[in-house]
């Protein structure tokens, strides 16, 4: 920067610097002789004349000594870019109270306050993403020795520039007491061995002193548990089962590597021990090196307490007016030129056309006005709009999805979504077509005028198997064509529908043909009883984003929007954490600690330890498909046994070593009922294999009660791509779904390729709208594929035990391409109870290639080369 650009910056500060001393001269000669202000303590300026740092500098004149110095005609400046800080030293440790700020033009719009002890951990005291400038005057509570001004966003192009920072407060803060809070509670936990699964190592740290971690009956053995950062840890209280360690040393790390021992005792006596120490890092072990009983070690719980409030991974602010969706993300506005909108989606479609098993993943947002543009969508693109209603943007021209690229064949073009937009087709053209199969939802669209229809493929030019048209408004008529199968919820259909294969399932359908099965093969439930529609991004009136929340709704029919206003609450972006790939989960956990929800930027996010949702209501919502990959063994997800949690538009994905579960909604045992407000989960497809060698026992496991699932892909590849390695002992999982809540729902439930059971239902009370599965491809021979003396496994399995549960429009298919003599018994296996109901099912051998014997239990025909579907409307 010259030093002109510097003198015309500088010049209106110092005029509004006059005129503040004029107007205070002013008011000094126009008060009344002898009048006197209220008196009040005044805090201690502690940061005037103390070293100073910074992250840069813009030049020598502008260092950061001169922020504290007391002149406010000099002023620190830094480098022009994100992000930046300014700390101080207070020599001592001190309470504070105030910080004023005072910038110079060039401000932060978005900064914390930050303390800290040694100038290396930090702890946030004050967060803003509004910032504005000017002369700020902050009231905080906090202490330390260090004190810092973190800057993320700036409020120009500029740099960072204060005048002066100054830090108010009393000296003399004292040593940081111990504290009471568990900094364990909650946080991951993992063990060198497990009794069995239901003494798992995360129950020492669940905070119930009636669950415990059991290990094996050997030594050594070790419980680790991650504190998500780095802590100074003072004391730690070990509550020991009757199996309890006589040896044992407690450890911590860094890293989860090279461990300190930080305590070492041979003479432990079991019991609630209270150990004093003095340590730091963010892996706090228990290392048992010889056991008090025969038995293995078992804790009820490990507490760990802190000393000086701890500090956390940094988890930037959001600014809602600018945040930062990552590279991958496009978000238009009716001023972004026709052609540069155009050009960015042809070319992001020749880039995904073909690209099933890629790392790329795209969204394209357009915020609040008509458009013209043809989006022709490809794999792992996302196409949203940003209004509140879908009818706030306009697309004049098509939101589609063809299949020229399998020669018709449509029946591998998943992993795309098309949602909240309104689409008006050229002028002369009457045919939308969307040519998907499985996770390529159509949801919360309008396609406008009665004169057009959406074609969901086209009998001439191949096949397609499997979709979601949901909350969705199409104002002419739906033509199902050569699609196979298809589930349609709370919609609106102008003019009706036409067309059917093998399975069409309509719940709360306006337009919805009439109930016919099996030919047509027409399942229509009028009624949805209990759904929540899936949470979206918006941008309100004054530039601000949003995420919307929908209500629940209670037998509904119909779109939640078109011709009312939808029902449910709005949360800022700014309470959100977005995520970049690349980051921690420790520092997303580090985020949902402190309230954040998450949003997740499009691309793979790899974790080497579970994300740990234990807050109510929080919301995390995936853009551009984003895909949550679990790697060295470790679960992606775990949801707590709590009211409201919403997960949306995430992909979970297994790693190359073996995880028990790729997402878990309540841990086992969970019993608290949430009818009154369900965790659901919208649009969370889960994939084994694909691009890589994928491995996990179990996909999705709901413990919860009362749990809704708004569709659902859960996949094992065993029939991919060229080049990309699939096998029976390659990509292993023996179960997708595994149901142990009380009245869980699922609306759209598409599982397929398990090795063993496709979906396992212990819980009571539960419901299925539409299921639709595929058996694995690849059993090698009859032998391999053998549950104790029954051929195979089957699709469904309702537990032995459960009383009641209920299952609409469900089909299974078998095609067992490797031998086509292999034989499954059946494809439901439930037990006999009137309260058990399965209406209008189908198993279909493809092509003829396999077998499947009974349709439920030893009920239905034979589905083989000669007789390829098989139809029966009602069990028992």
């Amino acid at each position: 920067m010259t030093s002109q650009a510097l003198s015309v910056r500088r010049s209106p500060r110092r005029r509004r610097r006059v005129l503040i001393g004029l107007t205070v001269a002013l008011v000094a000669a126009l008060s009344p002789v002898g009048a006197v202000p209220p008196a009040q303590a005044a805090p201690t300026l502690l940061s005037q004349g103390r070293p100073a740092t910074a992250s840069s500098t813009e030049n020598a004149a502008t260092p950061a000594a001169a922020a504290v110095d007391g002149n406010t005609g000099t002023r620190w400046s830094s480098a022009f870019s994100d992000p930046q800080w300014l700390q101080v030293d207070l020599g001592a440790r001190a309470t504070l109270s105030q910080v004023t700020l005072v910038w110079e033009g060039a401000f932060a719009r978005a900064f914390q306050l930050q303390t800290s002890d040694d100038g290396s951990t930090w702890t946030t005291i004050h967060s803003t993403t509004t910032g504005a400038g000017g002369t700020q005057n902050i009231s905080v509570t906090g202490a330390g020795r260090y004190v810092r001004m973190y800057g993320t966003a700036r409020g120009t192009g500029y740099g960072y520039s204060l005048w002066e920072f100054q830090v108010y407060g009393e000296t003399g803060g004292g040593t940081p007491t111990c504290g009471s809070g568990n900094a364990a509670q909650g946080r991951p936990a993992t063990a060198s061995s497990t009794e069995n699964a239901t003494l798992s190592a995360s129950a020492a740290v669940d905070g119930n002193t009636g669950t415990r971690w059991a290990s094996a009956a050997s030594d050594p053995q070790w419980l680790r548990v991650d504190l998500g950062s780095t802590q100074s840890i003072c004391r730690v209280v070990l509550n020991w089962e009757a199996a309890y360690a006589r040896s044992f040393q407690i450890q911590t790390s860094a890293d989860g590597n090279a461990w300190t021992t930080i305590h070492s005792t041979t003479t432990g006596t079991g019991g609630v021990q209270t150990i004093d120490v003095t340590g730091s890092g963010r892996y706090l072990r228990v290392y048992g090196t010889a056991r008090g009983t025969a038995y293995g070690y078992s804790l009820w719980e490990v507490q760990v307490n802190t000393t000086g409030g701890g500090t956390t991974d940094p988890v930037p602010p959001t600014d809602p007016r600018n945040p930062n969706f990552g590279p991958n993300t496009f978000v238009f506005d009716p001023s972004t030129p026709t052609s540069t909108i155009q050009s960015r989606l042809n070319t992001l479609f020749t880039q995904q056309e073909t690209n099933q098993f890629g790392p790329q993943r795209y969204a394209v947002l357009f915020k609040p006005g008509t458009y013209t543009a043809d989006v022709n969508l490809g794999f792992f693109t996302q196409v949203a709009g940003l209004g509140m209603s879908p009818d706030d943007v306009n697309l004049n021209g098509h939101v589609r999805v063809e299949a020229f690229w399998m020669g018709g064949n449509a029946t591998q073009n998943f992993w795309r979504a098309a949602e909240n937009l309104s689409v008006t087709l050229p002028a002369g053209v009457t045919v939308e077509r969307w040519a998907v199969s499985q996770a390529a939802p159509y949801r919360r669209m309008h396609l406008r005028g009665a004169q057009n229809q959406i074609q969901l493929w086209n009998g001439g030019d191949g096949w397609s198997s499997g979709g979601l048209m949901a909350d969705t408004r199409i104002d002419g008529l739906v033509v199902s064509g050569s699609q196979q199968q298809w589930y349609s919820r709370n919609s609106e259909f102008g003019n009706g529908w036409t067309g059917s294969v093998w399975n069409m399932v309509f719940q709360g359908v306006t337009g919805a043909p009439p109930p016919h099965f099996p030919n047509p093969s027409h399942t229509v439930i009028p009624q949805t009883p209990q759904v929540r529609e899936k949470p979206f991004l918006y941008v309100d009136g004054t530039g601000e984003y949003r995420v919307f929340v929908p209500a629940l709704r209670a037998n509904s029919a119909g779109t939640s929007w078109y011709g009312k206003t939808p029902a449910g609450s709005s949360i800022s972006l700014s309470q959100f954490f977005v995520v970049q790939p690349g980051t921690s989960a420790a520092t997303i956990n580090s985020a949902l600690a402190q309230g954040r929800h998450l949003l997740f930027t499009p691309g793979v996010h790899r974790v080497t330890e579970p994300i740990q949702v234990n807050r109510p209501d929080t919301v995390i919502l995936g853009l551009g498909l984003a895909t949550i990959q679990a790697d060295n063994g470790a679960v992606g997800m775990r949801v707590a046994d709590v009211d409201g949690v919403k997960v949306a538009g995430i992909m979970f994905e297994a790693g190359t070593t073996n995880s028990p579960v790729l997402m878990e909604v309540g841990p086992a045992g969970s019993s608290a009922s949430h009818a009154a407000n369900p965790t659901s989960l919208h649009d969370v497809f889960f994939r084994i294999g694909g691009p890589h060698v994928g491995k996990a026992t179990n996909t999705l496991t709901v413990n919860s009660d009362n749990v809704i699932g708004d569709h659902m892909w859960l996949w094992r590849a065993d029939h991919a791509a060229s080049g990309v390695p699939t096998g029976w002992t390659l990509n292993t999982a023996d179960t997708g779904l595994t149901v142990n809540g009380d009245n869980v729902t699922m609306y759209g439930l598409f599982v397929e390729h398990y090795q063993k059971y496709q979906t396992v239902w212990n819980g009571n009370g539960g419901r299925t709208y539409f299921y639709q599965n595929e058996m694995p491809y690849d059993p090698p021979n009859q032998a391999a594929w053998m549950n104790g003396a029954t051929r195979g496994y089957a699709a469904y399995k309702v537990g032995d035990g459960v009383t009641s549960h209920q299952a609409w429009g469900t089909g299974s298919y078998c095609y067992f391409n490797v031998n086509p003599a292999v034989v499954a018994e059946r494809a439901y296996e439930v037990p006999t109870n009137p309260n058990v109901r399965f209406t209008n099912m189908v198993t279909v051998s493809l092509g003829g290639v396999g077998t499947i014997n009974r349709v439920i239990n030893n009920t239905g025909g034979t589905a083989n080369a000669a007789n390829q579907q098989v139809y029966l409307t009602t069990y028992p």
